[in-house]
């Protein structure tokens, strides 16, 4: 597995590289944003880990050009800015993930394996799955509802698949990280939230049958409903 990492700390760069290393990865290291985009640019990588605050160009930038020319290239953001704003703006840049410093090492390799698996899986079966307008196709990975394009990061898309293949069923917070996010236990944090309402603002801005629900106090659902019908 081919990591390019993206980070003017010290150390934790020697920390990470160290650690993805002795798993059996191959690191690359650029010290700020600019030598970063470039590498991206120049060779091909399995995933690559960004940090926000950078020299010259910061992270958000580069993960946005980065997109321009790669869209299927993983990339987790590594942030000590852990507020649902710059998240959501890591997110909205085209980031996959993220993981707030400081971290746990174990939990980096985890994403990591995560985001590789999710991005390299290729669609085995041709099939386009239709629900309250909305047209997924499996193959693909093309994303329309009414015939207009939506454009999801791999996690966003990975989380609509789990939503459709659980259509009218309650999702605690907790089944959604262990099939979304391969975790099986609670972060402490708010990425579940996160996520879901960034794909509902893609998904369901503008129509009036939602398709993602929240269940107070118990998860969301995926469940086409017209927003009046569900008010009375």
């Amino acid at each position: 597995m081919k990591v390019l990492l993206v980070e003017d700390e010290p150390g934790l760069v020697s920390l990470i590289v160290r650690g993805l290393t002795e798993a059996g990865m191959e690191v690359s290291v650029a010290a700020d944003g600019t030598t970063g985009l470039e590498m991206a640019k120049a060779h091909q990588f399995d995933i690559i880990l960004l940090d926000i605050m950078l020299p010259g160009m910061n992270g958000i930038q580069v993960c946005k050009e980065i997109r321009k020319e790669n869209e299927t290239v993983a990339i987790l953001m590594l942030t000590a800015l852990s507020s649902t704003e710059n998240i959501v703006t890591g997110l909205n840049a085209g980031a996959d993930d993220y993981l707030a410093k400081p971290f746990k090492f174990p939990e980096l390799e985890a994403r990591i394996h995560t985001l590789v698996r999710r991005s390299k899986i290729g669609g085995k079966q041709n099939k386009v799955i239709s629900v309250g307008g909305l047209e997924v196709d499996t193959t693909s990975k093309v994303v329309k509802r009414n015939d207009k394009p939506i454009s999801l990061t791999a996690t966003e898309y990975h989380l609509l698949e789990y939503f459709i293949k659980n259509q009218n069923m309650v999702l605690s917070r907790i089944q959604i990280l262990e099939n979304v996010w391969d975790i099986d236990f609670n972060m402490g944090t708010n990425v579940v939230d996160v996520y879901v309402n960034y794909l509902r603002k893609k998904l369901d801005n503008g129509y009036d049958t939602k398709l993602i629900h929240t269940i107070f106090g118990m998860g969301y659902m995926f469940k086409p409903e017209n927003a009046n019908e569900a008010a009375n």
